[in-house]
């Protein structure tokens, strides 16, 4: 498999498990959660933006490395954005919902910073997935289903 390829796979499971993480969160607090999609690589100049539509972009991987960045970084940023997703600025209410945000992801286990990533990285054939040709894809108008990636044990 073409190293492009596996690190397609790696950023859609990275992008899995932070878009299970979203739905809890943004469930929590009621916020219009709409997508969660991955930021250009050309964009380097932020780690995530939020849209008044409700979609949420995040970038995975560190601009010069092209390595991952922490999984505590990539959930202290999903909680920055979400909390955008009711304060379009960074004055004091937006600030109080960010930091509400982060302190019940810390509480639900979602934020753990100095922790190892809890990242896991398997292909889609090891999984038994069907490839990516044979996956339905949405319509790109439509909102993401972010119910596929959430399960009621977390």
């Amino acid at each position: 498999m073409a190293a492009r390829s596996v690190e397609r796979e790696q950023d859609e499971v990275v992008l899995e498990q932070l878009r299970r993480h979203a739905l809890r969160l943004a469930a929590s607090f009621d916020l219009p959660l709409r997508a969660l999609l991955p930021e250009s690589p050309r964009v380097k100049r932020r780690y995530g933006v939020c849209f008044q539509d409700g979609t949420v972009k995040i970038r995975l991987r560190h601009a010069r490395t092209g390595r991952f960045l922490r999984e505590s970084s990539l959930v202290d940023t999903l909680c920055h954005e979400l909390a955008h997703l009711r304060h379009f600025n960074h004055g004091r209410q937006f600030r109080r919902l960010y930091e509400r945000i982060l302190a019940y992801a810390r509480r639900q286990g979602i934020y753990r910073p100095g922790r190892p990533s809890r990242w896991k990285f398997e292909s889609r054939q090891a999984r038994g997935d069907p490839p990516a040709a044979a996956r339905p894809v949405g319509r790109p108008e439509a909102p993401i289903q972010l119910d596929l990636f959430w399960s009621a044990g977390e």
